[in-house]
């Protein structure tokens, strides 16, 4: 792994966005690193008409290229899919609309930076943040020689404000004011807020905050029923209409929204230590999760179930931490990919303000057995075999309280 010199660096791939801090960036890193040539790379991940002016705005700002890369498919299908399969939350909330969309815009830059004989990569995440490892560790994964530039780490800007007053000294539009200085990260898979007035866990969050979802109060009185189909754990189709994984994101994103559904306020444990608090809106992400576990309780025998949801929490934990490449999710999704053959069916939901509320679910791989289950009368289950059972399963208790007593033989 070779140390780039500063003074080596001609030419900078930069992960951008056109937010506050990638649009700081591109004339910092001219300023300080020798007035190196910038190409911005922009991941079209359905981000919809914020991506309109990111190309203009880039090459204005000092970049010599923009591209502006259509991943939507395959974020969907390659990186949103495998953490539904596998069931994986981070820490009972977060459904990683953030981190598992570093690694596919980290594999691009790398690509890119192959591509265009650049130096080095440069992302804007903050040396605070869970960003900057997830964007590293990906690029160590692939390229482990390539230089990696955080200006978070280097620069003398020292908070969000600072950043607002260097983007008016250079001239350059940004999203955000003082007054309104959210730091967001936008996918067609979530809307993340962090910081301003939720900086402090006791301020519930505003209605003006949400961007995407409505709340709950405002959605409609009537609830919505639909229907979601599976095959081997993948979501299909929606109300009976087969759709590419991107298309299916957008129409139940659009579901989701009118219904008020996603909203996910949590103080979560940040990779590098400390605590923060973040509000999630993922309506269709909060009915995929949902109906998948539906399937899997329908179609899962128990000690394969049992055993998949504690590696659902280390596949989460990986994802989060920003081993998307590392050999250990690449072996747990062997695993979750085995569990779900079987996966496949159709689940019914109703939505209402905010929730989301079961309504059946069906599958021709189904284990459940009504005629087992019945508390009616039935010839295939012969209730007195449970005495020989219970006796067998409870004989170490018994044994135990035999001892305490001292009646043990």
């Amino acid at each position: 792994m070779a140390k780039v010199k500063k003074e080596d660096i001609k030419k900078v791939v930069l992960a951008y966005s056109g937010g506050l801090d990638t649009s700081v960036i591109i004339p910092w890193l001219k300023e300080n690193y020798n007035n190196c040539e910038i190409i911005a790379v922009c991941a079209d991940l359905g981000q919809g008409d914020e991506l309109d002016p990111v190309h203009d705005k880039a090459i204005k700002s000092g970049a010599s290229k923009c591209y502006i890369l259509d991943l939507k498919e395959d974020f969907i299908a390659n990186y949103v899919w495998p953490c539904v399969k596998a069931g994986a939350v981070y820490e009972k909330k977060y459904l990683l609309g953030t981190s598992f969309a570093r690694p596919l815009i980290a594999k691009h830059l790398v690509d890119i930076a192959h591509k265009e004989g650049a130096d080095a990569v440069a992302h804007g995440a903050t040396g605070k943040g869970n960003d900057q490892v997830r964007f590293e560790l990906t690029v160590k994964s692939l390229d482990p020689d390539l230089a990696i530039i955080a200006p978070w780490r280097e620069w003398e800007l020292r908070s969000r404000d600072q950043e607002i007053d260097y983007a008016a000294a250079h001239n350059i539009p940004i999203p955000v004011s003082h007054e309104d200085d959210y730091s967001m990260d936008r996918n067609m898979w979530h809307l993340s807020h962090e910081g301003s007035d939720l900086e402090d866990p006791w301020n519930a969050p505003q209605a003006k905050m949400f961007r995407v979802t409505c709340t709950p109060e405002t959605a409609p009185d009537k609830p919505e029923m639909i229907e979601l189909e599976f095959e081997q754990g993948v979501p299909v189709s929606v109300n009976g209409k087969k759709m590419s994984p991107a298309r299916l994101v957008e129409t139940l994103n659009a579901i989701g929204i009118r219904n008020g559904v996603g909203i996910s306020d949590i103080v979560e444990n940040r990779l590098v230590g400390m605590k923060s608090r973040g509000v999630y809106e993922t309506p269709a992400g909060a009915i995929i999760y949902y109906a998948h576990n539906e399937l899997e309780n329908l179609c899962l025998d128990r000690d394969t179930y049992h055993y998949k949801e504690g590696l659902a929490i280390k596949y989460a934990e990986l994802v989060y931490d920003g081993k998307w490449f590392c050999a250990l999710r690449e072996a747990l999704e062997a695993f979750v990919n085995e569990t779900q053959k079987t996966v496949t069916g159709t689940v019914r939901l109703k939505l209402y303000k905010g929730n989301i509320i079961s309504a059946g679910a069906k599958s021709p791989y189904s284990l459940y057995s009504q005629e087992y289950v019945t508390f009616g009368e039935d010839e295939v289950y012969d209730q007195s075999d449970a005495t020989g059972f219970i006796n067998l399963f409870g004989l170490p208790l018994a044994v135990r309280a035999m001892m305490k007593k001292g009646t043990l033989k």
